[in-house]
């Protein structure tokens, strides 16, 4: 811990999340959002399953850890949906199976406090006609689809439905946009450029904001850190005051509900 104690919202989940960080990022969007806030802690780990998650998972959130996290986003199931290789090796977890993961998850999770909530993101859609073209390197064995990916996002939001957990269903949500595939997909085909982040941060904010929690996480509910006036700030115009900017936002592109 550093400084006073604050809320941690920590993202647990696949390259998805590590990546997040990343050229604009949807996790570098949220830590900027929750500045003064909360801190936005980042557990992604590239080429993870959820098999690969259960494995560790006790590790990653030990139950006895002295800070557990007020709200954790996790996001698996575009690694577990790539098809089954021959081999038996691979990602590849069957639907059953990768549903029941994510119950241990999400089950493990709310088992850490009280107050620790959760949301679990679907995954995107992939752009299919360049995974088809790019056959090479580490893509070589990857064959994954959209009509797979979507029987595995409807069945997490069905699973979220049923264990009363916030859910954003970014399969579908994203191909509201006309151009998705080309605005909101890297030229890797599968994970989300700048404009794709800034869609799923808005959806995640929906779903803080309207998720009846208490205490809330929503972020211009939570109190900013030493907001208080100070001497030591800008003068204002009128030479006897101080201007506060603890709370100025206009530095961002998009003004955040």
């Amino acid at each position: 811990m550093v400084g006073p104690k604050r809320p941690v919202i920590a993202l647990f989940g696949s390259s998805f999340v590590q990546y997040s960080f990343s050229n604009g990022g949807w996790g570098a969007i949220l830590a900027d959002v929750y500045a003064r806030k909360a801190d936005i802690v980042m557990r992604g780990y590239q080429g993870w399953n959820t098999r690969r998650a259960l494995e560790v998972i006790d590790e990653v959130f030990p139950k006895d850890a002295l800070v557990q996290p007020s709200l954790v986003i996790v996001y698996f199931g575009g690694n577990d949906s790539i098809e089954e290789h021959p081999s038996g090796l691979g990602p590849h977890v069957p639907l059953e199976e990768y549903i029941e993961n994510m119950r241990k998850i999400a089950n493990h999770i709310k088992s850490l406090s009280k107050k620790t909530r959760l949301i679990m993101l679907s995954c995107p859609p992939v752009n299919e006609e360049i995974l088809q073209n790019n056959k090479r390197g580490a893509l070589t064995n990857v064959t994954r689809t959209n009509e797979v990916g979507k029987r595995y996002s409807d069945a997490l939001i069905m699973m979220c439905k049923e264990m009363k957990i916030e859910a954003v269903d970014f399969f579908h949500t994203i191909q509201k946009r006309d151009d998705w595939e080309t605005t909101c997909i890297t030229r890797d085909g599968i994970h989300l450029t700048e404009e794709g982040s800034k869609l799923l941060v808005g959806e995640i904010l929906k779903v803080i904001k309207n998720a009846k929690w208490e205490p809330s996480l929503y972020w211009k509910s939570l109190p900013t850190e030493f907001g208080e006036n100070s001497d030591y700030y800008v003068v204002a115009p009128d030479g006897a005051s101080t201007i506060n900017p603890s709370d100025w936002t206009y530095h961002r592109k998009i003004r955040w509900d």
